[in-house]
């Protein structure tokens, strides 16, 4: 298999754990990228459609979906009264990182097969693409993103 047919074959698998971590949270894939984009801080429309590859129109209804659902609000932008920034709320922030928790867990999975050496190899290779290729910040690493709050638990 070449380089070409494994990337998009591993995108197309990547991606088919992003929408099972989704639905398990009753998410769509898009509100779960977006939570994760604003674990590292809030955001405004036009970067945040910058950041997600998304028209404006297409993003303007995935936040209103995603507010609906009480995971993240629109705040004022200090200094540009016409600007907002979308932000996570306390509920967002819990859904964030359970979904986050979730998805790197099943990707954690995906190379099972391979030594340490190879895992290592694999995301040193893959870490230069994203590098190179200027990859937004959709999917935070650990060291990346602020600590999540301890998780609230509901009885």
């Amino acid at each position: 298999m070449g380089v070409v047919t494994a990337l998009v074959r591993s995108s197309f698998l990547v991606n088919a754990v992003y929408a099972e971590s989704a639905r398990v949270l009753g998410l769509t894939p898009q509100q779960g990228q977006l939570v994760c984009v604003l674990i590292a801080r809030p955001y405004g429309m036009s970067e945040l459609g910058t950041t997600l590859g998304l028209a404006k129109s297409s993003l303007t209804g995935l936040v209103d979906r995603t507010a609906r659902r009480g995971l993240v609000r629109r705040e004022p932008c200090q200094g540009d009264a016409r600007a907002v920034l979308v932000a996570l709320t306390e509920e967002g922030r819990q859904v964030a990182q359970r979904f986050h928790e979730g998805t790197t867990s099943r990707i954690e999975a995906l190379p099972a097969g391979l030594t340490d050496a190879e895992r290592a190899g694999l995301a040193e290779l893959l870490a230069r693409i994203v590098r190179d290729n200027k990859v937004p910040l959709v999917f935070p690493a650990a060291e990346e993103a602020p600590p999540l709050p301890p998780r609230v638990h509901v009885s």
